[in-house]
C-alpha cells in the first residue's frame, strides 16, 4: 500500500527566510520544496534570493540573468523566472573578483573589497525587487547565502541577517547532519548572531539524515533545551534527485551507465571557471552514458565524446587546458575518430583565437584557440541573453521524427565570425514567425560540433540525436525536464512527511 502523506495546511501571507549554517546545507532545495508545497496549497508563491554567487545561471522571461537555483525554484512555484527573484548575482571570474549583475544585467567587474563598498547600492536593488514580489505574491520564501555566521562579511550584509532585519522577516536555520557536527553548527551559528538576530530564528531543520531517527532524539531534545527553539523537522538523505545545482560540481564526478546496455563514454574537463555545468545533468542521468568530470591533475581519459563546457574566463581556462595536457589529448582523440562538442566558451576555444580588447574577463589581450574550426571570437562588453528554441542541424538525426527539437538559452559576451559558421550546428527561431537563424558550427569531417546554446541535451529528441551522432546507435530518449519535475514532487512529498508544516508555515509573517 502507498502511504498517505499529510495534507498541506494553508499557507499564510508573508515571508519566511531559510538560512544555512554552511554553504550547501540544503537552503536551495528546501526553498524549492516549500515553494512546491505552497503551490499545492493554492498559494501564490515566489522564491527570492537577495544575493547569489554562482556560475550556473538562467535567462529570465524579462531577458535578464539570475542564479540557476532560483530558476528551479520558480519551476517549483509554477511561475516564470524573473530578474526580481535574484536581483544581485555575482559571477566569479578570478579568485579575487566577480562580474556584478544587478536586476539581470552585467554592470561591472569588481574585486571583493570594491564590492563591499558597492553593497549599499546593491541593497537598494534587493529591497526594490523584494517590494515588487511582496506586492504580487501571497508568500515569499527567501534563501540566504552561505552562512549568517560569516563575521567578516556582516558589514552592509544583504544576503542573510542584514536582509532579514531590513524587512523584519522570520528565519529558519537549516543544517546538514551528513557533514557531522550538526549541533555545533547550529549552536555556533546562533552564538555569532546579535540578540535581535537570534530572536529572529524561529526554529531548525536538520537535513540529510540517514539512520534510526530514535537515536537522534536525545540530541534534538538537548538542542531545544539549550536554545529554546524547536526542531521543525528532520529531512532524510534523498538519493538520486535530479535537480539543477546552484553552483558546485556534483560530489560524484563519475556517473556510471546502467549495466547491460550499449554505453557511450562522455568526458568533460572541470575547468577552473566552468559555468552552467547544468548543461550536462541530462547526460549524467542518462542510463546509457558513462559520464566523467576530469579535475585538475587527472590525465584526460579515453572517451567517445569530449565536451568543452562554458567558462567565465575562457582565456585563463584555455591556458589551464593546455597545462593539463588536453590539447594533445584532444588532437589524439580526433585522430582516432572521436567526437567533440564545444558549448559557449567551449565553442570559442575551438576556433583560431579569442580576443578580449576591453578586459571583459581579465587583462586585455588575445589567446590562440585550438584552431579546429575556422573562426575567431572577440569578447564584447554587452552580454547576449536569450531563451531560444529550434532544431539541430544534424542530417538524418531521426528520419521518422524529423529534426531534433532544441530548447535552451544563450548567455555569452562574445561575437564569433568565420567560415566554419557556414555549416551551423543548430537552427534557431528568429523574430519573424517561421524564420530561422543559424547558430554554431560543424567541422567538414563531422567530428566537431560547436554552439552557443546552453541546455543542448535537455530535450529528449536533441539528447538522443546527439548521442547517436557521437556513436550510440540505439540511444534512448530521456526526458530530463520530466525527471526534474518528478524530483520536485518527490522532494515536496518528503518535506510534507518530515517537517511539521503547521509550525513551519506558522512562523511566516
Amino acid at each position: 500500500m502507498t502511504a498517505t502523506l499529510p495534507a498541506v495546511p494553508p499557507v499564510p501571507t508573508g515571508t519566511l527566510m531559510i538560512q544555512g549554517t554552511t554553504s550547501d546545507a540544503g537552503k536551495s532545495t528546501l526553498v524549492a520544496g516549500l515553494c512546491r508545497l505552497a503551490r499545492r496549497a493554492g498559494a501564490r508563491v515566489a522564491p527570492f534570493k537577495p544575493q547569489n554567487m554562482a556560475l550556473n545561471s538562467a535567462v529570465t522571461v524579462d531577458g535578464g540573468e539570475i542564479g540557476r537555483a532560483q530558476a528551479l525554484q520558480a519551476i517549483a512555484a509554477g511561475i516564470e523566472a524573473h530578474t526580481d527573484l535574484n536581483p544581485v548575482l555575482l559571477k566569479p571570474n578570478s579568485d579575487l573578483g566577480s562580474q556584478v549583475i544587478i536586476h539581470g544585467r552585467a554592470r561591472m567587474n569588481l574585486n571583493a573589497r570594491a564590492y563591499q563598498d558597492y553593497k549599499p547600492l546593491a541593497r537598494e536593488a534587493v529591497l526594490a525587487s523584494y517590494g515588487r514580489l511582496r506586492a504580487r505574491y501571497d508568500t515569499v520564501f527567501v534563501e540566504g547565502a552561505g552562512s549568517p555566521a560569516e563575521i567578516n562579511l556582516r558589514a552592509n550584509d544583504i544576503a542573510n541577517m542584514g536582509f532579514a532585519e531590513a524587512v523584519d522577516c522570520p528565519v529558519v536555520l537549516v543544517a546538514d547532519i551528513d557533514r557531522g557536527g550538526v549541533f555545533a553548527h547550529l549552536i555556533g551559528t546562533l552564538a555569532c548572531l546579535s540578540e535581535s538576530e537570534r530572536a529572529r530564528v524561529k526554529g531548525f531543520v536538520i537535513n540529510r539524515f540517514r539512520g534510526d531517527r530514535t537515536l537522534l532524539e536525545p540530541g534534538l531534545a538537548w538542542l531545544e533545551q539549550q536554545t529554546g527553539k524547536p526542531v521543525l523537522g528532520v529531512v532524510p538523505y534523498l538519493h538520486g534527485l535530479t535537480l539543477d545545482a546552484e553552483d558546485m560540481l556534483p560530489g560524484a564526478v563519475h556517473s556510471q551507465a546502467q549495466a547491460g546496455s550499449e554505453t557511450l563514454r562522455v568526458v568533460v574537463p572541470a575547468l577552473p571557471h566552468i559555468s552552467n555545468h547544468t548543461d550536462f545533468d541530462a547526460l549524467r542521468a542518462h542510463p546509457q552514458v558513462d559520464f566523467t568530470y576530469v579535475r585538475t591533475g587527472e590525465a584526460p581519459p579515453g572517451a567517445d565524446l569530449v565536451i568543452l563546457p562554458g567558462s567565465k574566463n575562457v582565456r585563463d581556462d584555455l591556458v589551464w587546458l593546455r597545462a593539463q595536457g588536453w590539447e594533445t589529448a584532444l588532437a589524439r582523440h580526433l585522430r582516432y575518430g572521436g567526437r567533440v562538442i564545444g558549448i559557449c566558451g567551449g565553442m570559442q576555444m575551438l576556433g583560431h583565437a579569442i580576443a578580449d580588447p576591453h578586459g571583459v574577463e581579465g587583462e586585455p589581450g588575445a589567446t590562440g584557440g585550438f584552431g579546429w574550426l575556422d573562426y575567431e571570437t572577440v569578447l564584447t562588453r554587452e552580454k547576449t541573453l536569450k531563451n531560444v528554441t529550434g532544431a539541430l542541424a544534424l542530417e538524418g538525426a531521426d528520419a521518422d521524427a524529423g529534426p531534433a527539437r532544441v530548447a535552451g538559452y544563450e548567455i555569452h559576451m562574445g561575437e564569433t565570425r568565420g567560415r566554419s559558421l557556414e555549416l551551423p550546428a543548430v537552427w534557431l527561431a528568429a523574430g519573424e514567425e517561421g524564420a530561422m537563424r543559424p547558430d554554431g558550427a560543424r567541422s567538414a569531417d563531422g567530428q566537431i560540433l560547436a554552439t552557443y546554446v546552453h541546455g543542448l541535451f535537455d530535450t529528449p529528441q536533441a539528447c538522443a540525436a546527439l548521442l547517436r551522432w557521437a556513436g550510440l546507435a540505439q540511444a534512448r530518449a530521456v526526458d530530463y525536464p520530466a525527471l526534474r519535475e518528478a524530483s520536485l514532487e518527490r522532494l515536496a512529498d518528503t518535506l510534507a512527511a518530515s517537517l511539521d508544516l503547521e509550525k513551519v508555515f506558522g512562523v511566516i509573517s
